[in-house]
């Protein structure tokens, strides 16, 4: 993989670091709340998430476009360093959640069943000791899940400072724009220090770049969504009102 090649793809690596960042923090959220009610997490949920060296799952390729991002941005940042090693560990412990899930819900029950029934007592002292190794587990995984979720506070406290050079990013702004409840999920009550990092004192790029990246693509509704968010923001604004006009120019030759 060529040095250029990366460079040139830098701007969807960042897209798509985000987004599966997101995506990834969405899915094992749902499991973590599941747990915290049940103690049980699905260990279908997690192997997909992850998936195999020949099947990459999302957070497998997360982890990889991580690398290939902050490892070739040229920056030499700490704040890309730093979100490099928590995708990787997120991902590793999430391949021991993995591992412990398919322990709890393949042997767990059996263990049960073993102990209720009338076994010799050499057997039932046996079956008592490892089913002690499969109540640890549980602990295990609730450590585990505490570290998964300091690790994604740590990324999201990082974003802000890594990405504050991509306010002219057209595909980060589309996905900021089409994903946003996704993203105010994921970020919560740090979303608006998030947008203000990466847009400075002008959110309304925001929707400019979402509505070029939009018309490019030839998405000239949604694109003209945007730049009528761009325009309510800042109307004064002459990239806004330059976008705006290309936009409205093009909606009007469509009815034509």
């Amino acid at each position: 993989m060529s040095k250029s090649w990366i460079n040139e793809k830098l701007p969807e690596f960042v897209r798509d670091m985000l987004r599966d960042l997101c995506l990834s923090a969405d899915i094992l959220e749902s499991q973590f709340a599941i747990f915290d009610r049940t103690s049980q997490l699905s260990f279908e949920v997690l192997h997909s998430l992850v998936g195999e060296e020949m099947n990459k799952g999302l957070l497998w390729r997360l982890k990889d476009t991580a690398h290939h991002l902050f490892r070739n941005d040229g920056k030499q940042l700490l704040a890309g360093q730093f979100l490099d090693w928590s995708i990787g560990y997120i991902f590793h412990e999430t391949m021991k959640l993995k591992e412990d899930a398919y322990q709890q819900q393949n042997y767990g029950p059996w263990f049960r069943e073993l102990m209720d029934q009338e076994l010799p007592e050499e057997d039932h002292v046996i079956s008592r000791e490892l089913f002690q190794v499969v109540l640890q587990t549980t602990e295990s995984i609730r450590r585990e899940i505490a570290r998964v979720r300091f690790f994604f506070a740590r990324c999201r406290k990082l974003l802000g400072a890594y990405l504050e050079d991509q306010g002219e990013n057209p595909l980060l702004g589309r996905f900021l724009f089409e994903q946003n409840a996704l993203v105010r999920k994921f970020f919560g009550p740090d979303f608006e220090d998030f947008t203000r990092a990466v847009y400075r004192n002008q959110p309304e790029m925001l929707y400019v770049m979402a509505a070029q990246s939009l018309r490019q693509g030839g998405w000239m509704t949604h694109a003209a969504e945007a730049a009528g968010a761009a325009y309510e923001l800042a109307p004064a604004n002459p990239r806004v009102l330059r976008e705006k006009q290309i936009v409205d120019t093009w909606m009007e030759r469509m009815k034509a």
